[in-house]
């Protein structure tokens, strides 16, 4: 084999090794949501089993219950699970006060404060433009997604899809601020 030859063998070698590292640093940085398992019946035998024994399909089951009220969430969401559920953030965010900022702001008395006004961070201009204050319905929007909060931000996250968690993460980030608005009726 040619010296070449060799070379080139060895910057592919590299360029493999950079590429599963990375992969498992980013992991580590932002792991991979867990699979959830779905049984699905085939289209003709789903179609006709609910009419059959009289139960109500997986998706209407779904519909049938829809998720309680935030209000009813806050106000039965417990910090400590929030704090669980804050893990995800940890690797952008900072939560004890006084804490410096990361990646994003650190968000301890954020709770009703003015959206992108915690000193010494730079917001990108569509959170700058959005007015009002982090209240617990403006909270529970962005955390479903930040995106479609606040089109053009600079949170990348998808968003914590689960309303009880949501409410556990506000009722945490609510035990951190000093003087937080009260929950909604």
């Amino acid at each position: 084999m040619s010296i070449k030859a060799q070379m080139i063998a060895g910057a592919i070698l590299v360029a493999l090794i950079l590429t599963v590292v990375s992969n498992m640093v980013g992991d580590l940085l932002v792991p991979r949501p867990k699979p959830v398992a779905v049984a699905e019946a085939p289209a003709e035998q789903a179609a006709s089993e609910p009419a059959a024994s009289g139960q109500a399909a997986p998706q209407q089951a779904a519909q049938a219950e829809p998720e309680p009220p935030m209000p009813a969430l806050l106000a039965a969401a417990k910090p400590e699970e929030g704090k669980t559920v804050a893990k995800k953030c940890a690797s952008c965010h900072t939560f004890d006060p006084g804490a410096p900022n990361r990646v994003g702001p650190n968000l301890a008395d954020m709770v009703g404060a003015d959206i992108a006004a915690k000193p010494g961070y730079a917001y990108s201009e569509a959170l700058t433009a959005k007015p009002g204050n982090w209240s617990y319905e403006n909270l529970d929007a962005f955390l479903t997604k930040p995106a479609g909060f606040a089109p053009g931000t600079k949170m990348t996250f998808a968003g914590v899809p689960a309303a009880a968690d949501r409410a556990a993460l506000i009722a945490y980030m609510r035990s951190l601020t000093a003087n937080p608005p009260p929950l909604p009726r």
